[in-house]
């Protein structure tokens, strides 16, 4: 998957002969930033790839780099088509909204999934849509076990359960393959439809080397992100059927989201799935390395560190009192009046930054005499949606 040269990728035209992978990947900020991989900076070098796309109309369907992209998108994935959305949260939407028929009904999904806690209510909004939010057992990932508990069945009295959403990867953890095919055999044999939110399937699949078609082919539809790890500056796509995208692409005027010069965007995404979706091994290998350094310090992990995050809880020390130590060091991550949060790596996160993170938390330990309890889980179904951060008005 995605196994491409540097020449293959020159050849197929994902890196403009002038701009070398190398010198596109070396291209980094002044300041690291861990807040999120959505915090990646458009460079230079970016903006010169997006000057050779197309300028033709999205909304008419007849520009050449979003066609492409889309084309592209739905091939990786063994579907028929794709859709080139703002947002995740416009395309787990869109997904839902076209799978979903007429009220009464209901979506399943973890308690802890973005689209039960982070996209304003959009089910029932946008579907009209009760949720079935359900808090894992394992305090990682649903089970068939918790889905098939907690589906609601057909009644007079219920909003019955027509869609199961997943999201691979949650909170950096990956869903094992074997649930989600359990999973999937559930819902095929109820006549449910499964959407996956696979904002970062991308990093799933790189960390496993199981395949985005494999991933694909479980779902009838897929919500993946183009501007969190894989570095584009905005955008994802609504993978799916011909006549499930062509519903979506309607539901998407609707909603004012149809764009007109859009090919742009679209270039840079597929230059950027070329280009990142190979690094993100290396991004892997320094996250477990942050979060090993971070736990001989005393840091409790709270979460397993499957792919580029690493959520931490740093009692008795404030967060506030570290990212200020790191911000020194133009280092950011997020932090408030809890002692939680998360750190998110991306392609523009190098091991210098890495290193300077637990050397920073190793003097300021020092300096302050800081103990840590101990701790005797990892998954203690705790609660990580303080480690996100927030945005107050």
């Amino acid at each position: 998957m995605l196994r491409t040269t540097t020449s293959q990728r020159f050849k197929i035209g994902l890196i403009p002969r002038n701009i070398s992978s190398r010198r596109f990947l070396a291209s980094r900020p002044d300041f690291y930033d861990l807040t999120s991989d959505t915090a990646t900076e458009v460079t230079d070098d970016m903006f010169d790839i997006m000057r050779s796309a197309s300028r033709k109309d999205d909304v008419f369907g007849n520009d050449p780099s979003v066609n492409e992209l889309e084309h592209h998108v739905a091939k990786l994935f063994g579907h028929e088509a794709s859709l080139f959305c703002a947002s995740g949260t416009m395309s787990n939407q869109l997904g839902l909204r076209s799978l979903l028929t007429q009220p009464p009904h209901s979506v399943l999904c973890d308690a802890q999934s973005h689209i039960n806690l982070y996209e304003c209510g959009g089910l029932a909004y946008h579907s009209q849509a009760s949720v079935t939010a359900v808090a894992s057992t394992n305090g990682v990932y649903l089970t068939a076990e918790d889905v098939d508990t907690n589906r609601v069945l057909e009644d007079v009295h219920n909003a019955s359960t027509k869609v199961i959403a997943l999201e691979n990867t949650l909170n950096g953890t990956i869903m094992p393959m074997k649930e989600m095919q359990n999973i999937h055999s559930l819902a095929r044999k109820n006549d449910i439809k499964l959407h996956l939110d696979g904002a970062r399937i991308w990093n799933a699949s790189q960390a496993t080397g199981i395949s985005l078609e494999e991933y694909g082919q479980l779902f009838d539809t897929v919500s993946v992100c183009v501007s969190k790890g894989i570095g584009a500056p905005i955008g994802s796509l609504l993978v799916g059927s011909n006549d499930l995208v062509k519903k979506a692409r309607h539901l998407r005027k609707l909603m004012g989201g149809g764009w007109r010069q859009a090919g742009l965007l679209a270039k840079i995404a597929q230059h950027c799935i070329g280009t990142v979706i190979p690094t993100m091994p290396e991004t892997h290998r320094l996250t477990k390395k942050l979060a090993s350094g971070l736990e001989q310090l005393g840091i409790r992990i709270l979460l397993p560190v499957d792919t580029n995050m690493v959520f931490i809880e740093t009692t008795p020390m404030d967060m506030k009192e570290l990212a200020n130590a790191l911000k020194e060091r133009n280092i950011l991550i997020s932090s408030d009046d809890s002692s939680v949060t998360r750190l998110v790596l991306h392609h523009q996160i190098d091991e210098n930054a890495v290193d300077k993170i637990v050397q920073v938390a190793s003097d300021l330990i020092k300096t302050k005499g800081y103990i840590f309890p101990r701790s005797s889980s990892k998954t203690s179904n705790v609660d990580v949606s303080k480690a996100y951060p927030s945005i107050q008005h």
